[in-house]
Parts: C-alpha cells; structure tokens; sequence
C-alpha cells in the first residue's frame, strides 16, 4: 500500500482530486480536519485539554466543543493557537498512523491518501511514500473562495498570508498537479500520476 500525502493551499481543490481518486482507485482517505473534528468529541483524545484551554465558553448546550466559536477564539491569537494545535496535531498524526496499521493490515487498499493544509509543516514527509500539490493560482482561488464558501476578499488574503508559499510546496512534495478550472485536464493528470 502506497501512501501519499496531498497539500495545497486554500481553494486549490484538493477535494475535488480526492473525490475523483476515491472513485477510480481502491484508496483509503484521510482528512486532517475531520479527523480533529473526530478528536474533539466528548470522551476522545483531544477533548478535556481542549476544554481545560479555551473554557466552558466554547461548549455548545450538549457538552459539544463549538467548532466556530473556538476558531473565532484562536484565530487572532497566535499564542493561544500554538497551544491548540500542540494539543491537536500529535492526537491526529496518532490517529492517522493507526489507520494506516489497520489499512495495511486488512490490505484492501492499494493507496493511502493523507490530506491535510500543515502536512509539511508536521513534517507527515516521514511517513508518506510521497507528497502531492495541488496548485491553482492565486486568482482562482480567491474567486473560488468568493463563491463556494462566500468568503470575503479580506478573509481569503488572511488565510493565504498564513500558508506556505508556492516555492516552499512545490519543494517539498514530488508531484505537482495543476487545478486552474478544467477538471477533465486535472484527472488526466491524475490519471497519468496513476500510470493509468
């Protein structure tokens, strides 16, 4: 079993290439973000540190962590963020590596798809068998942004401030796939990267 870890920034469309790979491909995949969500559930891993950090404030009425509410808390608070996500990013690389046990030991799937913004930055480089870009450039996301999650000009640049440049992912990951708005033109890239 093959395992590759794909980044890119904001808006590039790294789900719109995981969807494509999980129908053509015997694949098992992975979202970061899901699986933190996963993890800040009552009872699992990241939970009570998450609650001992930010405060009942962030507690929906069912005990639930607000998702919304702790990202407005950490967004504009550098510090309180590296606090989050030294309590976050260790439970989900945890998480993903026993996944990656048990997909291997059932031996079902040909790939292991890794997806995650940080994955450089968590260095993920030591447990996948390579590293996937997905580009668009910065005009296409910004409009993609605008319109599938209605995000403000303003937003999009604080974000895209935040994340690696494009010389820093691209030397980092072996295989570049290009996501500028032609989707048949980006799954035979895909198709090609397969050797299908």
């Amino acid at each position: 079993m093959k395992i590759i870890g794909i980044t890119g920034g904001v808006g590039a469309g790294k789900t719109q290439v995981l969807s494509y790979i999980e129908a053509h491909y015997r694949c098992r995949i992975i979202r970061a973000d899901e699986a933190a969500h996963q993890l800040y559930e009552p009872g699992q891993a990241c939970y009570q540190k998450l609650v001992a950090l930010l405060g009942q404030e962030v507690l929906n009425a069912d005990g639930t962590i607000h998702k919304a509410e702790m990202a407005k808390r950490i967004f504009h608070d550098e510090a309180l963020l590296e606090r989050v996500n030294s309590i976050v990013h260790p439970e989900v690389k945890r998480y993903i590596l026993d996944e990656i046990a048990s997909e291997q030991e059932k031996g079902t799937a040909d790939y292991f798809f890794i997806e995650a913004a940080l994955l450089i930055e968590e260095q993920y480089d030591q447990i996948v068998d390579e590293m996937w870009y997905v580009h668009s450039d910065a005009a296409v996301r910004r409009q993609r942004l605008a319109q599938s999650r209605q995000y403000s000009e303003q937003k999009t640049a604080d974000i895209m401030r935040g994340q690696l440049s494009e010389a820093a992912f691209r030397a980092h990951c072996q295989v570049v796939i290009t996501n500028n708005g032609d989707l048949e033109e980006t799954y035979k890239q895909v198709r090609d990267i397969m050797g299908d």
